[in-house]
């Protein structure tokens, strides 16, 4: 049993094959994808997924929780699966491409700020937007961790 559907089944969600399907794309994508995305994959695997299932499996994983969704400014809504270790994302105007990230910094950062103006920070969303500087080499520095996909995967 995969991680979504583990979570499906501790929050009693009736698991159809096609959910189950569904349930295992998300949990082994390794990027965000859409909706569309998300059918193509898992009528890969079972031909008689129809797209209108996906949509409503996406929602209902959506209002479960195990699935969080994004809107990275390209006008198509994208889904990771909801966890425990947050981050937060880097978005590669040009190319699409997401990096995911942590920075420790940021994280106190945020924090601080919610304290001086009067309030206890209880989440957020970061998402950052940018492209590539020509010749330039991401610099790994202390207390920020980050998982970035293969230009090769990313689709121009």
């Amino acid at each position: 049993m995969d991680r979504i559907e583990k979570l499906c089944a501790e929050r009693g969600m009736r698991m159809t094959e096609q959910r189950r399907v569904i349930a295992r794309v998300l949990s082994n994508a390794e990027d965000h994808p859409d909706v569309e995305e998300l059918y193509r994959r898992a009528s890969a695997i079972d031909p008689h997924i129809s797209i209108a299932t996906v949509y409503r499996t996406v929602r209902l994983f959506e209002e479960a929780g195990v699935v969080e969704k994004h809107d990275f400014g390209d006008g198509r809504s994208r889904y990771e699966e909801a966890g425990d270790d947050h981050h937060d994302h880097l978005i590669d105007t040009k190319t699409g491409e997401v990096i995911e990230f942590f920075d420790a910094e940021i994280e106190r950062l945020k924090t601080e700020i919610a304290r001086k103006l009067g309030y206890e920070l209880v989440g957020h969303k970061l998402e950052l937007y940018g492209h590539v500087i020509p010749g330039a080499e991401p610099v790994e520095r202390e207390g920020l961790i980050y998982k970035r996909r293969p230009r090769d995967e990313v689709e121009d």
